[in-house]
C-alpha cells in the first residue's frame, strides 16, 4: 500500500490524529484502533496485507501518538468518546472495525454508541477482564508505575530500536513493526532530540483507570458478529508480563453472535509479532 494521508480532526477534548489510505467505497473499510502506549502506524504491515483496494483509517487515540494529551483521565470513555465523533465526522460505514488491547475496549463502546457504523468487530486480546474485577477494581498501581518510569528522552530514532531490539516483549515482534513503533512513536522536543509521543505520564494514567468502567453491559448490547482474538495466559511465577494475555477464555460467548480464536503461539502483542497473519484473521481468511 502508499503511504497514507495523515489528517486531524477537532473533537470536544481536543485534535485526533488518524491516518487514511485508499478511499471509502473502494473495497473494505477498516477502523483500527491501538492498545495503551502506541500509535496507529503500529499497524502499518498489518495495512499492507490487507486486500489490494481496502479503505483504512488508523487512529492516534487520544492521548497518544499526534493526538491531544489530556490534562487527567479518569475512564476510558473519554477515549472512546473523542473516537466516537471522528467516526461520526467520517461518515463511513465500517465493514470491520478492529481493537487491540485497551483499543478493544474502546471499539465496544463505539460500537454500542453507533451501532451502525461498524458491520463487524474484530477484538484483538481485548482489555476486558473478568465481570467481578470491575465491582471491586484491584490496585493498578505496579503496572501504572512502571510505565510512568519509561525513559521518555531519546536521541534519535535508532537509539530507541537499538535499545528495545533485543529487549522481551520487543525482540519478538517483526523488526519492520519495532521501526514503525520507534518512528512515529518519538516527537521532536524542540532541543535536537526526540520525547515520546504517549508521554509517560498519560500511558501510566490509562493503565491507572483501565478498570474504572464496567464494559460488560455495553457488551450485552452488541448485535454483530465479534471475533474475539486470544493470546495465552502467561504463567506468572511473580512480576508482570505485559506480553500475557489479560482477556478471559469465556469473553466471546458473552456476545450475541461471538467466536472465539485462540492463538496459542503469540502474545499480547499478535499484531507486531505477526502482522501478515493477523490481517488474514482480521479480514476471515
Amino acid at each position: 500500500m502508499p503511504e497514507p494521508v495523515e489528517n486531524v480532526f477537532s473533537s470536544n477534548t481536543g485534535d485526533i490524529c488518524y491516518f487514511e489510505w485508499g478511499q471509502a467505497g473502494s473495497g473494505l473499510s477498516i477502523l483500527l484502533l491501538h492498545a495503551t502506549g502506541f500509535h496507529a502506524r503500529c499497524w502499518d504491515r498489518v495495512v499492507s496485507a490487507f486486500p489490494e483496494g481496502a479503505h483504512v483509517i488508523a487512529v492516534d487515540q487520544l492521548g497518544h501518538g499526534r493526538s491531544a494529551k489530556p490534562e487527567k483521565l479518569e475512564s476510558w470513555n473519554q477515549i472512546a468518546g473523542a473516537t466516537t465523533e471522528l467516526v461520526d465526522s467520517l461518515g463511513v460505514g465500517f465493514d470491520i472495525g478492529v481493537g487491540h488491547s485497551m483499543g478493544a475496549h474502546c471499539l465496544v463502546q463505539s460500537a454500542v454508541a453507533r451501532p451502525d457504523s461498524f458491520e463487524k468487530l474484530v477484538l484483538i486480546d481485548p482489555v476486558i477482564m473478568e465481570r467481578a474485577v470491575y465491582q471491586n477494581p484491584p490496585d493498578y498501581s505496579l503496572s501504572e508505575n512502571m510505565t510512568r518510569k519509561r525513559r521518555n528522552n531519546w536521541a534519535s530514532v535508532d537509539e530507541m530500536f537499538k535499545r528495545f531490539k533485543d529487549r522481551h516483549p520487543y525482540r519478538l515482534w517483526d523488526m519492520t513493526v519495532l521501526r514503525n513503533y520507534c518512528e512515529y512513536g518519538l516527537l521532536a522536543d524542540g532541543e535536537g532530540g526526540f520525547v515520546l509521543a504517549c508521554p509517560p505520564e498519560v500511558e501510566g494514567a490509562v493503565y491507572g483507570t483501565s478498570g474504572a468502567l464496567d464494559p460488560w453491559p455495553l457488551i450485552e448490547q452488541i448485535n454483530q458478529p465479534v471475533s474475539v482474538l486470544r493470546a495465552p495466559k502467561l504463567d506468572l511465577k511473580e512480576g508482570f508480563d505485559f506480553a500475557s494475555s489479560p482477556t478471559p477464555d469465556h469473553l466471546a460467548d458473552a456476545f450475541a453472535n461471538g467466536s472465539d480464536i485462540y492463538v496459542p503461539e503469540l502474545t499480547h502483542f499478535m499484531p507486531m509479532q505477526d502482522p501478515e497473519r493477523i490481517a488474514n484473521l482480521i479480514i476471515g481468511r
